[in-house]
């Protein structure tokens, strides 16, 4: 094996470094000087996309807080919109109920009178016919006809009494 030859160590040595620093002015000159321009331009790109990534996450907060906005406002018009006609509603149910009340108020003072009539004719015809029984009877047991005025104050006197 040549390498290990000691008398060719010097040589090998020499060539080393000269292959050496010759790579090392080859890498530095052209290879790397390309690899770092794309590690420049994926570190800017990664910059560029990150930064991308902050405006569009910014975006969407902003249009979620709009969003939310929007939609409290909504939610603030609609139970507005659902309290004036719930209010609608109850104005409107309460005039029914006043008519109501007033149209009940009215036929039940107008029954009243009705009944009042009644009772008061029922009452006088009560009085006649009770007046007429009382002449009848009268005039069957006792064999004599009263007066009109007797009859009817004799009918008066038994009617205050059983008041």
């Amino acid at each position: 094996m040549p390498q290990l030859n000691f008398a060719d160590y010097p040589p090998q040595l020499i060539w080393l470094a000269i292959t050496f620093v010759l790579l090392y002015f080859l890498m530095s000159r052209l290879a790397l000087p390309g690899v770092s321009r794309v590690l420049e331009r994926r570190q800017a790109k990664i910059a560029a996309d990150l930064e991308a990534a902050e405006k569009r996450r910014a975006e969407a907060e902003e249009a979620l807080a709009n969003y939310e906005k929007t939609l409290a406002g909504a939610r603030l018009e609609a139970q507005a919109a659902v309290k004036a006609a719930s209010d609608e509603m109850a104005k409107q149910q309460a005039q029914r109920e006043a008519t109501f009340a007033a149209e009940i108020g009215k036929r039940t003072r107008e029954a009243e009178a009705q009944i009042e009539t009644a009772k008061q004719r029922a009452l006088t015809e009560t009085r006649n016919v009770a007046g007429e029984i009382a002449g009848s009877i009268t005039a069957k047991l006792a064999q004599m006809m009263p007066g009109a005025d007797q009859i009817a104050a004799a009918v008066d006197a038994v009617r205050r009494e059983r008041a």
